[in-house]
């Protein structure tokens, strides 16, 4: 090609044209434009490659959110059940990764990740978390919901969480070191009023799982926690109907690990429950479906370990799959204020 052809060429035009393939072009959440701005978007799609909250087991989660840059960019932008693409309607974006400079340092991080958000919720900017283990909801949740945030009017949020773990340990004082750990987060948000639990469902929950007690814990905090017995015995529609009539019409945040999922469905987790089945992935995402129209004013997927995933990525990808769930959640949510997108 000579440069007097090469001029011809309406290069805007052709990488227009190549958005579409997946393989072309930089790796972003869903292909979304970069923008790390805080008040660059309505919707940020945020990275916290962190992995020293939880130290017994691997530690590989800060690989999570490259993996799910990378099966996201073949993922379809349209919903098919709620009928709409949300980048038609909100400005969505990835927002990059929290710098996280002391990260095998957890307690140090944990303030790092908490800082780092707050300035999106002061911007009144929305996020989806990638992560990242376990330890990142709770300075995610202190950064968007309880007293002095603009994003709940300081109150606190009911908590949707879908977890083999109750991650409610706070009769032990620390999780091998880290006091802010994996396994401590929704305790501590619940004691310093960034969590209601009364109004909070945790789902999912393994009936072999954790140290004695740690299911009591939950239950003394005023959580609801739905046991995987009972979801199999009652069915999801009817655990959605709980979780949401539980919700009522305070603020909502999603925390979603993936080890809530059987193993078939996310081989590649760090905290993977063998014998006792997890919630299927098309049940998983009924559920979050249900809370169509509830104020969500943020979440977080974690726990993927892209080194443990099966060759053609199905963690990742199922991560992906609820990251756009949360996202077309919150777009769904927000274009009923703007009249011109209104569903008729």
């Amino acid at each position: 090609m000579s440069l007097t052809e090469a001029e011809t060429v309406d290069w805007a035009a052709a990488r227009k044209e190549m958005e579409r393939w997946y393989w072309w072009g930089i790796p972003t959440f869903f292909r979304a434009p970069w923008d790390e701005e805080p008040g660059g978007s309505e919707i940020a799609v945020l990275g916290v490659p962190h992995s020293s909250g939880n130290g017994s087991t691997e530690r590989d989660q800060h690989l999570g959110p490259r993996a799910v840059r990378h099966v996201s960019a073949l993922y379809r932008r349209g919903h098919g059940r709620f009928g709409f693409v949300p980048w038609d309607v909100c400005k969505i974006v990835d927002a990059g990764d929290v710098p996280l400079p002391e990260a095998m340092v957890n307690d140090t991080s944990v303030r790092h990740i908490e800082l780092y958000a707050k300035r999106f919720a002061a911007a009144g900017t929305r996020v989806v978390s990638i992560g990242g283990d376990h330890s990142i909801t709770g300075p995610l949740l202190k950064a968007v919901a309880g007293p002095g945030s603009p994003m709940t009017d300081g109150k606190p949020v009911a908590l949707v969480h879908f977890d083999s773990h109750t991650d409610s340990y706070h009769h032990l004082p620390h999780w091998l070191g880290n006091r802010r750990s994996a396994a401590h987060w929704s305790s501590y948000t619940a004691i310093e009023g960034n969590v209601d639990p009364t109004r909070s469902s945790q789902i999912g929950i393994r009936p072999n799982v954790g140290t004695p007690g740690s299911r009591n814990t939950s239950e003394e905090l005023g959580y609801r926690v739905i046991g995987m017995d009972e979801i199999e015995r009652d069915g999801w529609e009817r655990v959605a109907s709980q979780v949401r009539d539980r919700v009522g019409d305070a603020p909502v945040y999603v925390t979603f690990d993936l080890d809530v999922l059987d193993p078939a469905d996310a081989p590649g987790v760090s905290n993977i429950e063998p014998g006792y089945p997890g919630l299927r992935i098309g049940d998983a995402v009924r559920i979050l479906q249900s809370l169509r129209g509830l104020n969500i004013v943020g979440g977080d997927i974690v726990c993927l370990m892209p080194t443990k995933d099966s060759p053609n990525q199905i963690t990742a990808m199922n991560a992906m799959v609820v990251a756009f769930e949360m996202i077309c959640l919150m777009a769904d949510r927000m274009r009923t204020d703007k009249p011109e997108h209104r569903p008729a």
